[in-house]
């Protein structure tokens, strides 16, 4: 851990990193938490206030935005609920799972500390998801004193339709996202420049997937007027997308100039990223061993797709470590049948399944 000079204890680099860390990268995700939800749920104005004032991981600028709207923080936190379900969904299947430590103040352990690919990918869908949920919220009422329905689109001409309904209002939700997350980030640094990127990039994967949705009108049936109206996409469909992205990210580097700074691709002959791609600084980490110091579990242990090519099959998943294969005893659902009225039944079927496991 350390060793004596001159009768005192001198802690190395990393066990000082370490504990920086433990200390000061506490974020807002601990909102989507289970045990943090219930907590923040049904506040008076006061309460929910008070509450957003003393939340430790939020920047002051975060809590004062919190407290100018009532109702906010479970919101937000359903925001954040959606994110890491995202994020684990997408990354099920790599050597990196999206592992998250609620019992940490980092959420997403120190991982999230090197400015990767993962990390790039962490902000776009954080970005995504407030703005997802902000603007979910606005239609339903839910801040009925703040937002509701987009009416600005009625005042589209459209020939073979007439916008009408309650359409999603996707500005508000990325207006908040952008105040909310951008404000954490320092527009003078590589990693501030990175981050408002990857945000960025995360609310215009949700713009971009706005669905048109129509219901005819007209008499007995006919279809002789549309009535339209935006909504929201699927958010698997967007955190789909950010995928892609990532796997397609840009490397780049900080340019620091008289005027302003800005990021550029690593080399003049890679394609210089547009508002919808991801960018990232450094290379990711080896996720194939475990690392305490970053919170890196390694893959041992995880099942991998024996007859699969890719990235979660045993060949890549166990890092050429090789696999065992273990017989697994099933019990499952089958045959089932509808039962007049309104029953259900099925059988229980046992079988014997192999499972290939990481060395």
């Amino acid at each position: 851990m350390g060793r004596r000079n001159g009768g005192a204890v001198v802690l190395t680099a990393t066990v000082v990193w370490m504990a920086l860390c433990q200390c000061t990268r506490a974020d807002w995700w601990q909102l989507g938490f289970p045990t943090t939800l219930p907590t923040i749920m049904n506040l008076t104005p006061p309460a929910h206030k008070e509450k957003c004032m003393k939340m430790d991981f939020l920047v002051d600028k975060q809590k004062e935005l919190c407290a100018k709207y009532d109702r906010i923080l479970p919101i937000i936190g359903s925001g954040a609920k959606l994110a890491i379900e995202e994020c684990q969904n997408q990354f099920a299947f790599t050597r990196w799972n999206c592992t998250t430590f609620p019992d940490k103040n980092n959420t997403f352990g120190n991982v999230a500390t090197i400015k990767s690919r993962e990390a790039a990918y962490l902000s776009a869908i954080s970005a995504a998801s407030v703005a997802y949920a902000i603007t979910r919220a606005c239609t339903k009422g839910e801040l009925a004193e703040y937002c509701s329905c987009d009416n600005k689109i009625r005042m589209r001409k459209a020939t073979k339709w007439k916008w009408g309904g309650c359409s999603d209002d996707i500005r508000f939700g990325e207006k908040f996202s952008r105040e909310f997350l951008d404000v954490r980030e320092d527009a003078g640094t590589a990693l501030g420049l990175m981050n408002i990127h990857n945000n960025e990039a995360g609310r215009r994967a949700v713009r971009s997937r706005m669905q048109r949705t129509c219901k005819c009108h007209g008499v007995s049936g006919s279809c002789s007027m549309q009535i339209c109206w935006r909504r929201l996409p699927a958010m698997r469909k967007v955190s789909e997308g950010l995928y892609k992205r990532y796997e397609g990210a840009s490397h780049v580097k900080y340019a620091e100039k008289r005027r302003r700074s800005k990021l550029k691709v690593i080399s003049p002959d890679f394609k210089k990223p547009n508002r919808t791609d991801l960018v990232y600084l450094d290379d990711s980490p080896d996720y194939c061993e475990m690392n305490e110091s970053l919170d890196i579990m390694g893959t041992r242990g995880r099942i991998c797709n024996l007859t699969s090519q890719g990235i979660d099959g045993c060949p890549l998943l166990c890092c050429g470590r090789g696999y065992q294969t273990k017989i697994k005893d099933v019990e499952e659902k089958c045959n089932c049948q509808f039962v007049w009225c309104c029953n259900v039944v099925c059988s229980t079927c046992r079988s014997r399944k192999e499972e290939h496991v990481c060395n």
